[in-house]
């Protein structure tokens, strides 16, 4: 019994370690996209990190042999290219060109609650009214923080950044689903492989004119959201999730906004007021409150 008990500790331990390298790596991924899409026009930035992605991906694929998904599997991969590969990826590139990426890390806040929306809608599950609640109070504070704060936002900027998170939080749901039959990182791998296509032909049409003005810190953004925010990323996550629980290791997830407002205060040198802190804690415990009670 204590044997069991004590492997059950070290699962879970295990997963969140690993799940923890997990939200670190995806918190990097807003300011490394703001340092990219300064030389990078956003639609090449977001096919060029699918294309390498994919690539990488049907490595893993191949020398791991995985089993190739069913046709009706294919909608809902193509949903996740939607959501993760394509919509989420594209619109904060967009959004970057017009708020800091402290700014945007405080509607990160919101995306494992829009995740949990869209699992509701999806599953036809039934939460409590206490989980509207708390709903509502993370998204009008959201809400309040785009239009009474100055702090690097601007109005197309948020727009952008909630249709970011809306995208993003309908192709995390979709693929939590989906990852229960193929797995967690298979499913990515094979999201990305979907949209390899469509992603090869608009990196072509959209690539820079001339390579020579692109700076370091550009290629920089572009090898760290390609291989770790887009691939690399959800290897650990969904190890984290499958060692140590969804519900346990799940709640790391809240961590996102602080980590990488941490990074851009430390790497880009971005301003972090006190009021994306704040509006950051609040939406965090309004989550946390709608989780408890979905």
């Amino acid at each position: 019994m204590d044997g069991a008990a004590g492997g059950l500790g070290r699962g879970f331990g295990k997963g969140l370690g690993s799940g923890l390298l997990g939200v670190i790596i995806f918190s990097g991924s807003l300011p490394a996209t703001r340092v990219a899409v300064g030389d990078f026009p956003p639609l090449f930035l977001t096919s060029a990190r699918a294309l390498i992605a994919a690539l990488l991906g049907a490595v893993f694929l191949a020398a791991l042999r995985q089993v190739k998904p069913a046709r009706a599997d294919l909608r809902s991969l193509a949903v996740v290219a939607v959501g993760v590969v394509v919509g989420f990826p594209l619109l904060t590139a967009l959004a970057l060109r017009h708020v800091t990426s402290a700014h945007s890390l405080v509607f990160i806040g919101l995306l494992p609650l829009s995740t949990a929306l869209f699992g509701v809608l999806r599953g036809g599950e039934r939460p409590k009214p206490v989980f509207w609640l708390f709903s509502g109070l993370g998204a009008a504070t959201i809400a309040g923080f785009a239009l009474l704060t100055g702090d690097g936002g601007s109005l197309t900027g948020d727009l952008l950044m909630v249709a970011a998170i809306l995208l993003c939080g309908l192709g995390y749901a979709e693929g939590a689903t989906l990852s229960r039959r193929l797995g967690g990182w298979q499913v990515i791998s094979w999201a990305l492989l979907l949209a390899l296509p469509a992603m090869a032909a608009v990196a072509l049409v959209t690539r820079p004119d001339s390579w020579a003005g692109i700076g370091a810190p550009a290629w920089l953004g572009l090898a760290y959201v390609s291989i770790f925010s887009m691939l690399l990323g959800f290897v650990f996550w969904y190890r984290g999730l499958a060692l140590g629980g969804i519900a346990g290791v799940g709640q790391l997830q809240l961590l996102q906004p602080f980590f990488g407002l941490a990074l851009a205060a430390l790497l880009l040198h971005e301003p972090v007021a006190w009021t994306m802190i704040a509006a950051a804690g609040v939406v965090v415990l309004c989550v946390a409150g709608a989780k408890r009670f979905a």
